[in-house]
């Protein structure tokens, strides 16, 4: 059996696909993948570590502005569209897969679109409660919807089979160890853990939140903290290292671009913080972890706060909005929330 899968530009649309994939190399080692993504996006280090084989494509989205930078971004984009159907055509002809499978972000669609063209059957996978632009137009031409909540389907014009499979957890999140994964971090077992991201990005209100923050606890050493910039966030990478940050550490403080082993430290982490995404609230679920949550408030239909909610609503989690946010309050958060 070959399988094609195509996803990228967050870490949100790449890890359920890579769970999947994973999963299904274990069951039936003899099927071959292939995955498409774009070069520039964290999908090209994401896939590859995995052991999966990688082509790309070039491919962005829309800006919803009429600025000049904007219409120059579109009209660029227009331009890797019409490409990108030829190349896609090649990729898949060569592969001649069995299934191409869709798990969201830009790249997703002409690729989809190519397999339904190509005869090829074809399913996708919603993450969130509102679904993104792209899988919103592969809905009316695949021949499978799966999704992670069944909300969705009041947002998607389905032509084909539809089935609520929940979110794909990677598996060696579900088999970490604690006590292994503190080893493994150098964690002592005297002191909580703190991990704190705003997503692959990276989110710069939860980075200013926590600049201050981590200073002072690198000071102090009252609690281990690993926190993540986001590939967007080496801007703070520079901050910390002007701060006495040796290496993004000091103290029991680490701070890191991205988390490439949210297994393992998720696993040692005591409290998580960050944003609402369903990949991370699925991972935080299935891993029974303590969660300050701070949705995006710049997502469609405000989805990450319902997302959230989900968790608050069930006593799993506590919400602070953005528009809230601030030092202190999240310091008072963590403080409350580590030494009940």
């Amino acid at each position: 059996m070959k399988l094609l899968f195509a996803t990228g530009g967050t870490a949100g649309h790449i890890n359920p696909a890579l769970a999947v994939a994973s999963y299904i190399r274990e069951q039936h080692p003899d099927t071959e993948f292939l995955f498409i993504g774009t070069s520039d996006h964290i999908e090209a280090r994401l896939v590859p570590q995995a052991g999966f084989d990688f082509k790309t494509i070039e491919i962005s989205g829309f800006r919803r502005s009429f600025s000049p930078s904007a219409v120059k971004h579109n009209l660029k984009t227009v331009s890797r569209l019409v490409k990108s159907g030829s190349v896609c055509k090649k990729i898949i002809s060569d592969f001649k897969p069995d299934c191409v499978i869709g798990f969201g972000g830009y790249v997703s669609g002409p690729v989809l679109q190519e397999a339904v063209k190509l005869g090829i059957p074809t399913c996708i996978h919603e993450q969130n409660a509102y679904p993104g632009i792209t899988n919103k137009t592969l809905a009316k031409q695949v021949d499978s919807v799966m999704l992670t909540v069944e909300d969705a389907k009041n947002h998607l014009d389905i032509k084909g089979d539809c089935s609520v499979t929940g979110l794909p957890v990677r598996g060696e999140l579900l088999k970490a160890d604690r006590a292994e994964s503190r080893l493994a971090l150098g964690i002592t077992d005297d002191k909580p853990l703190v991990l704190s991201f705003g997503g692959s990005l990276g989110a710069a209100p939860l980075n200013e939140a926590m600049f201050p923050i981590l200073q002072v606890s690198a000071e102090t050493s009252r609690w281990h903290h690993i926190h993540s910039v986001g590939t967007n966030g080496k801007d703070y990478l520079d901050r910390f290292e002007q701060a006495g940050f040796e290496n993004g550490r000091k103290g029991s403080v680490e701070v890191r671009q991205y988390i490439d082993n949210m297994d393992v430290c998720m696993a040692a982490a005591d409290i998580v913080v960050g944003r609402a995404g369903a990949s991370s609230l699925s991972e935080i679920e299935a891993m029974g972890k303590a969660s300050i949550l701070i949705p995006s408030p710049y997502v469609a239909e405000n989805h990450q706060y319902h997302n959230a909610m989900a968790l608050v609503n069930r006593d799993a989690g506590f919400i602070l909005e953005e528009k809230d946010l601030s030092p202190i309050i999240l310091l008072l958060l963590l403080e409350k929330k580590i030494f009940l």
